[in-house]
C-alpha cells in the first residue's frame, strides 16, 4: 500500500469514527441535569423567528447583502446553517424563519452597535448568541484593550436591553471556546481566557438562558480525534466541528 493510499484510508477512518462519536461526546459534555428548555423549538408558533448572532464562527462566510431568512447563502456553511436546516425539515409545517446575523471579528460592543437592525427589527422569539473569543483574542495583538470585566459588563447590558425590548424572548448563550494545539491558540490564552467562559456561564444563569458548553464539548471531542480535526486554528470549526456544534445546539433546545 503506498503512502498516499494509507493516509487516505487513515483520514477516512478518522472522519467516520469522529462523526459517529458525536452522541457519546455530547452525552459526556452535556450532563442530563444541565439547564435546558424542553421543547423550546417545538413550542414556537407559525412564523416565529429564530436568530443566530455572534462573530465569525456564526458568520461562517454568509452573504451580507440580501441577508434572507431560511437561505443557504445568507447562512454560510457553519453550525447555524446545519442546525437551522435540521429544524426547518423537522418543523416544516410551522413556517419558522431562521436568520443568521453573525459578523466576523465582532466583539460584544459591536453586537450592541447593530442590535436594533440585526435583532430588534427582526422581532425574534429565540436569540442564540455565541460571542467572546474576539473580546480576548484581539487583546493579544495590542489592537483592543478590553478586559473580561468589560466583556461581562457589555454582555449584561446587551441582555438587559434585549429582555426589556423583547420580554418574551428565549435566550441561548454559547460558551466561547479555544482549542489548544492548533495554529492560533497557544498556552498564552490560558488561564485568562477561562474568565470569559465563566462570565458567559454566569450570564446564562442570570438571564435564565440555555447554555451550550462548547469548550467542554471540544475538550471531550479530543478524546476521539485531535483538536485540528475539529477546528483548524483552535477557534474556527472544521466541517466536523461545525456538525458537532450544531448537534450540541439541537440537543440543548429540543
Amino acid at each position: 500500500m503506498n503512502i498516499n493510499r494509507r493516509n487516505f484510508l487513515r483520514n477516512a477512518a478518522a472522519t467516520t469514527f469522529g462523526l459517529a462519536a458525536i452522541p457519546e461526546i455530547l452525552s459526556a459534555a452535556m450532563p442530563i441535569n444541565q439547564k435546558k428548555k424542553k421543547g423550546l423549538i417545538s413550542g414556537l408558533k407559525t412564523g416565529d423567528v429564530v436568530l443566530f448572532q455572534g462573530d465569525s464562527i456564526t458568520d461562517a462566510g454568509r452573504e451580507k447583502t440580501k441577508q434572507l431568512s431560511n437561505s443557504q447563502g445568507s447562512f454560510g456553511g457553519g453550525y447555524a446553517f446545519l442546525a437551522g436546516a435540521h429544524l426547518l425539515n423537522e418543523y416544516a409545517a410551522k413556517g419558522l424563519l431562521f436568520y443568521n446575523r453573525g459578523i466576523s471579528g465582532n466583539k460584544v460592543y459591536q453586537l450592541a452597535d447593530r442590535w436594533q437592525k440585526d435583532c430588534f427589527d427582526l422581532k425574534p422569539k429565540v436569540i442564540s448568541i455565541l460571542i467572546g473569543v474576539n473580546d480576548f483574542w484581539h487583546t493579544l495583538d495590542g489592537k483592543y484593550d478590553g478586559t473580561v470585566e468589560r466583556y461581562e459588563q457589555d454582555f449584561r447590558q446587551l441582555l438587559i436591553l434585549t429582555k426589556k425590548m423583547l420580554p418574551e424572548v428565549h435566550l441561548i448563550i454559547g460558551e466561547p471556546f479555544a482549542v489548544l494545539g492548533c495554529s492560533a491558540v497557544t498556552e498564552k490564552w490560558y488561564p485568562a481566557f477561562d474568565g470569559y467562559r465563566a462570565a458567559a456561564l454566569k450570564l446564562a444563569d442570570e438571564f435564565n438562558a440555555v447554555f451550550i458548553p462548547y469548550q467542554s464539548i471540544f475538550d471531550e471531542a479530543q478524546k476521539y480525534a485531535p483538536g485540528k480535526y475539529w477546528t483548524g486554528d483552535g477557534v474556527h470549526p472544521t466541517m466536523a466541528g461545525s456538525a458537532l456544534m450544531a448537534e450540541a445546539w439541537l440537543k440543548a433546545v429540543k
